[in-house]
């Protein structure tokens, strides 16, 4: 099977199901979810079989936008597709949420209308982040990038009578299209500074030299600003808290590691053009590393106060941002060392262990919040008498946040740390440090709460239901996390 078939059929299944909406005579539209998680179940499957095809296909005008043989762009593939099954799963336990918060539905509509649009739309922008992995073009690029972009628009606004949620979409949407003219902007010179939209003819350019490198920097300092806002890299991270906190649960995790996943392997792709550049590098590392300086002090030191749980893994967010734009900005310069691992591999190994550590948070936090009105760091005390197996996920997956030994977030942080070292990025290490040991803090005061701390006062006792689908997903979760925090090859083969 073509590798490029893995998209088609997700769109695919992302019009089936809004067709089953649409025609299906459906008593309960949570069917809609479940059948969505079948689908994806299979394409995952399918991702371990696709074939990229002769290389004489390679020379057809359809590789110019997307990249032939790019073994990671399957591993990216891998997590869009992982953190779509996962969210789906969340947003079926979060259905009565969503129907209690939308618009009421017309005298004689179904009365869980609107719920098939919000497991759909997941579908497609999971099409766009797997071909966001393997763009080549800066068209590609930016088409890809934007078919996501929409459909989060939609979905972070889509509690239409949360005002959060209607607050959250607004900016998303206001400071997400000020980015998008920033990328096209940046593109448009840079395609100007080369004469080539195509990113490997781009890279020969400035490694050349003969490109104006004046321009050819402008052109990286407009992409960067629009990149820095899709990783949620300081100064550009502001919208991050008020959209993380207003969007609906399952969608927030889904900002928080598929769209950050894609961001990334398309901020790498990019900026590996530069840093191949002998006349370009040096200037491109000190912002690099400026920016990773700035991200790594703001996201670890704010997230210190928060009492808002989604606010706290927010500013995690901003934070982990900033130790892999600390690898970005350690990149080896010439050849690597024997068994020395490329930033690519550093990034793509952390961005792995992110998605087990923050989809089993968000899976955790959206069983609980069926049990609660709020979402603050407080619900969380005596969690260990009322959910013992809830409490045990969250300290997996604060621990692997954290970065604590035989978690799959201590060997990514291990080799982010590694990375700096080789490349006597002294600043940047120490920094990186710091930052890791204020994460301590706020990630195992979440776990010291769980177990050492008595539930509130006029809180309910009762247990916390967890659906069958849910339970399976924070079981594996926990089990990779583990897996791969004594084991970290296992996930490494995966890259290649």
């Amino acid at each position: 099977m073509p590798v490029y078939s893995l998209e088609i059929i997700v769109v695919c299944l992302g019009l089936l199901m809004l067709l089953i909406d649409a025609f299906a005579n459906l008593s309960d539209k949570r069917t809609i979810g479940y059948f969505g998680v079948l689908g994806l179940l299979v394409v995952i499957g399918l991702l371990f079989s696709v074939e990229w095809g002769s290389k004489d296909a390679a020379t057809s005008v359809f590789w110019k936008f997307y990249a032939f043989g790019d073994t990671k762009s399957l591993f990216f593939k891998g997590i869009a597709l992982v953190s779509t099954l996962i969210v789906l799963i969340m947003s079926i336990d979060f259905a009565p949420i969503v129907m209690a918060q939308t618009a009421d539905p017309e005298e004689g509509a179904h009365p869980q209308a609107g719920l098939g649009e919000f497991f759909a739309l997941p579908m497609f922008a999971c099409a766009g982040l797997m071909w966001m992995a393997s763009a080549n073009h800066l068209v590609s690029i930016f088409v890809s990038l934007e078919t996501v972009t929409i459909a989060f628009y939609i979905m972070v606004a889509y509690l239409r009578r949360n005002v959060g949620s209607l607050e959250a979409g607004v900016k998303y949407l206001i400071l997400g299209a000020l980015s998008t003219g920033f990328l096209v902007y940046g593109m448009t010179w840079l395609y100007g500074m080369t004469g080539s939209m195509e990113l490997p003819e781009i890279g020969k350019i400035l490694a050349s030299g003969e490109v104006n490198r004046t321009g050819a920097l402008f052109a990286f300092a407009l992409i960067l600003v629009a990149m820095a806002f899709k990783v949620g890299a300081v100064p550009f991270h502001n919208w991050i808290p008020d959209v993380y906190q207003g969007a609906p649960t399952p969608i927030t995790a889904f900002l928080s590691v598929a769209s950050k996943a894609a961001g990334f392997i398309v901020f790498l792709r990019i900026t590996a053009l530069y840093l191949s550049s002998g006349a370009l590098v040096g200037k491109v590392t000190v912002v690099l590393t400026v920016i990773a300086v700035l991200t790594l002090i703001v996201g670890n030191f704010v997230a210190l106060p928060q009492t808002n749980f989604k606010r706290l893994l927010a500013y995690s967010s901003v934070a982990h941002a900033g130790f892999l734009l600390m690898a970005m900005a350690s990149a080896p310069q010439g050849a690597l060392k024997e068994n020395a691992m490329s930033v690519g591999d550093v990034v793509s190994f952390y961005l792995g262990a992110y998605l087990l550590m923050t989809m089993l948070a968000f899976l955790v936090l959206s069983a609980l919040r069926t049990s609660i009105t709020g979402e603050n760091v407080g619900s969380f005390a005596g969690l260990a008498k009322r959910s013992p197996f809830l409490a045990i996920a969250m300290l997996i997956s604060m621990t692997s946040l954290a970065g604590i030994p035989l978690t799959a977030g201590f060997f990514g942080k291990l080799f982010v740390f590694k990375l700096a070292f080789d490349q006597e990025q002294w600043v940047l290490l120490a920094v990186g440090i710091i930052g890791a040991c204020a994460g301590f803090y706020y990630y195992l005061k979440i776990a010291a709460s769980m177990f050492l701390s008595e539930a509130p006062a006029g809180g309910t006792t009762t247990a916390i239901r967890v659906s069958p689908a849910a339970g399976i997903a924070m079981v594996f979760l926990m089990i990779a996390i583990i897996v791969v925090g004594i084991n970290p090859t296992m996930m490494m083969n995966l890259l290649r």
